[in-house]
């Protein structure tokens, strides 16, 4: 515990600027993870287990389409578009046939699905880290606000994040299929009285819950190392988000990710040893305070 570092930083512009940036990134990529569990939460009650392995693959397809185009933008979209489609795979093939099972059966499923891709990905890509590197069309001169520094990839990266959570909200909340969706989080038994083929539903919610962990795994690859098995911290991570949140709530994921980023961000200033510690805490004060999350409702 350093009280005197976290004071010292918070009575420095440039420290406040540097380990928000720092924190809105962690936030904002994690949002992006728990917004498609949430959201296959809030319409399929069910806890895919198996979501952190989405954010890993998105990596490492970034990774490989990078390296072999030399596009980030690309690379990204790819593992969008990669995870989205292996997200409808899963539900169809593996999800669909546990709906109504108890959440044990459900957790065996997701489990050997993590084991399985974890054991797959050190056969395609080895048990080694790899490094993206920061694509070209980053490498600038950073931003300074303050005096504090903002790289311009962080800054990119912010900005999308936003992009991204926006056209989220805007689609559940003004296209006929978001209406559906948010509908049938609500009262799915209404969404199936009136005729909606919830089969497709429900490969779409898993399909933009995938896309959505694909896209942060590759937009969150230049900035850490590529391992097997580094879904598991995110899904840890975007769980705590999610029941601080509320479970189904995206507006309550979004807010609960970016606390949880500016905790960790000035949490390693004033407790390098407890940062991860610090989101525990706070997902135990929130509970307390609120059983059902910041946005929760009563699950029935």
């Amino acid at each position: 515990m350093d009280l005197d570092a976290l004071r010292d930083c918070l009575a420095s512009a440039a420290c406040v600027v540097t380990q928000t940036t720092s924190g809105l990134i962690v936030g904002l990529l994690l949002f992006l993870v728990a917004a498609g569990l949430t959201l296959i939460f809030g319409v399929l009650k069910i806890v895919n287990f198996a979501h952190g392995t989405f954010y890993m693959l998105g990596a490492y397809v970034a990774f490989s389409v990078l390296q072999a185009s030399g596009s980030y933008l690309l690379a990204v979209l790819a593992a969008g578009l990669s995870m989205a489609a292996f997200g409808v795979l899963f539900e169809r093939f593996l999800i669909a046939r546990v709906y109504g099972s108890n959440v044990l059966m459900q957790l065996l499923v997701c489990y050997a699905v993590v084991l399985i891709f974890d054991d797959l990905v050190k056969m395609i890509w080895g048990a080694d880290f790899h490094a993206m590197g920061m694509p070209e069309a980053f490498q600038a001169a950073p931003i300074f606000i303050a005096g504090g520094v903002v790289p311009p990839f962080y800054a990119g990266l912010i900005v999308i994040s936003l992009l991204i959570a926006a056209l989220l909200g805007l689609g559940l909340g003004l296209t006929r299929i978001g209406k559906i969706t948010t509908a049938a989080a609500q009262n799915p038994s209404m969404v199936s009285a009136l005729g909606i083929n919830t089969t497709a539903l429900f490969a779409l919610v898993f399909a933009v819950g995938g896309g959505l962990a694909g896209l942060a795994g590759g937009l969150a690859a230049p900035v850490r190392s590529l391992t097997p098995g580094m879904g598991f911290s995110v899904l840890i991570e975007s769980f705590i988000v999610t029941v601080i949140g509320g479970m189904g709530s995206i507006a309550g994921a979004l807010i609960a990710a970016i606390v949880l980023g500016l905790l960790r961000g000035f949490g390693t200033i004033g407790f390098p040893l407890f940062t991860d510690g610090l989101m525990y805490v706070a997902m135990i004060i929130i509970l307390v305070v609120r059983p059902n999350g910041i946005f929760g409702r009563e699950l029935v």
